[in-house]
């Protein structure tokens, strides 16, 4: 396939106070225009040069959309490229509160508002199971990565090994970057794919604050594994894919984050600002690797600052179908966040990957034909 750009959707938190004076919304051209307010200090202030009219443009404009319409805009298209031998990525990203976690995973009680995760489950094994012709292993990982460090959402917290150390290591030509050591567990069907998911998500570490009463404090990814190939046993060809599902943290202004419902504040938690500032750091380090990526004639990309882009690598310039949601929360209180989203979504349109399949011999295919090879010899010498 050629190089393409990373597909780019931007989803609004549904919201009564939509600041609409300061957002215009045209999802016919799929661009967003904001118009920030100066405040009376702002306006007085001679030295004031700081922007104030912003324009978007994406691929994809979702405002007060369905889970289902989001699966199906473009979620949808990358799952199919998957389970057809070729990587794909679909990250949710924004600040905390903007409906990250709600569109990756859902309401877990409520079938028509499950997120993308779930339906991509459910599409995989659809799919699988209507091709009789080729033969599928699916196996799933999950990890977070919390104050960088790794740890496997699927070992029980009672394991002395949940919270050991994890290495990340990359396999040119094979299954691209993975990290070394983590639990993969083969899975036979939907239900046992969200089994993993689901549990696997009630070990993530989260915190309670003014922004999010259940906020994420790290960054998680759910990978479904998938190899195939031939029934018919004449190609030794085995195709393996992976999905990668990966919920950001959000990013967060420390203050608002600590602000009571009042607005005063309230003593600053030392975990509490220990996470945010580990976030925030690897976020800027994501930012900081989208721009180069984006940057005319190419130049270093700092992979390695942070766990989290390093697991990216792949996602981020690399051999994957990517697709990012941006979730904004159009309220006049986040408007500072909202543009910080949108930028970092509009770098990241002009980053290029190259997606194709890949494809290696399956070892023990080969060896019998080896064998096979070796006996013909063997009688054509003996005759």
């Amino acid at each position: 396939m050629p190089n393409k750009t990373i597909k780019v959707c931007v989803r609004t938190r549904p919201t009564a106070t939509f600041a609409a004076e300061q957002i215009v919304i045209d999802g016919d051209k799929n661009s967003i225009v904001i118009n920030k307010k100066q405040t009376a200090e702002e306006a007085a202030s001679t030295l004031n040069n700081a922007q104030t009219n912003f324009k978007f443009q994406f691929h994809h404009v979702l405002h007060n959309a369905s889970q289902d319409t989001v699966y199906e805009t473009l979620a949808r298209d990358v799952v199919q490229d998957v389970v057809d031998g070729i990587n794909g990525t679909i990250m949710t990203y924004g600040q905390t509160g903007s409906g990250k976690t709600f569109t990756m995973l859902g309401d877990m009680n409520n079938y028509m508002h499950r997120g993308i995760a779930p339906r991509c489950i459910a599409h995989v094994f659809a799919e699988v199971g209507a091709r009789i012709e080729t033969a599928y292993r699916i196996s799933c990982t999950y990890m977070e990565i919390y104050n960088e460090r790794i740890f496997d959402l699927l070992k029980a917290l009672s394991d002395e090994d949940a919270r050991a150390e994890y290495t990340i290591a990359e396999e040119r030509g094979g299954r691209g970057v993975f990290v070394r050591g983590l639990t993969e567990v083969e899975v036979s069907s939907e239900a046992e794919a969200l089994n993993l998911l689901y549990s696997g998500q009630l070990a993530r570490t989260t915190a309670q604050h003014k922004l999010n009463r259940t906020s994420n404090r790290s960054h998680s990814i759910f990978t479904i594994v998938i190899q195939q190939q031939s029934r018919s046993g004449v190609s030794e060809r085995v195709v393996t894919s992976k999905l990668n599902l990966v919920d950001l943290a959000g990013s967060e202004r420390l203050k608002k984050t600590m602000e009571s419902s009042d607005g005063a504040s309230v003593p600053i938690d030392a975990t509490l600002k220990k996470e945010s500032m580990y976030i925030n750091q690897s976020l800027t380090y994501l930012e900081q690797c989208v721009v180069a990526l984006g940057r005319r004639g190419g130049g270093h990309v700092a992979y390695r600052q942070t766990k989290l882009t390093s697991v990216l690598k792949d996602a981020l310039g690399g051999n994957c179908a990517t697709l990012l949601f941006a979730c904004m929360w159009g309220e006049a209180a986040h408007l500072e966040e909202t543009v910080s989203t949108l930028r970092l979504a509009s770098r990241m349109m002009r980053v290029q990957n190259s997606a194709h399949a890949v494809e290696q011999a399956d070892p023990a295919k080969l060896a019998k034909r080896q064998e096979l090879t070796i006996r013909e010899l063997r009688q054509e010498l003996l005759m």
